[in-house]
């Protein structure tokens, strides 16, 4: 994990895009986009099932960004 910091956190906008896009495929970055969106939409307080028929996802992908969130506010 520590590399992977590294590559990304000293890049302007337009260089951290371009690494992404070498490491990640279009389909993991539309996730990542997803998961982000679910961390918004949660954080507004839209319920889950909304959540994923809004988003096109399964209930379980909201449910399993739901706990990474409040992991995070653990920090």
């Amino acid at each position: 994990m520590k590399d992977l910091i590294e590559f990304l956190k000293d890049a302007d906008d337009a260089v951290l895009e371009k690494r992404l896009k070498a490491l990640l495929t279009p389909n993991e970055l539309n996730e990542m986009q997803h998961r982000l969106q679910i961390f918004s939409l949660l954080e507004q307080g839209v319920p889950q099932r909304d959540i994923a028929k809004q988003l096109g996802v399964g209930i379980a992908t909201v449910t399993r960004g739901s706990r990474a969130l409040k992991e995070l506010k653990e920090e």
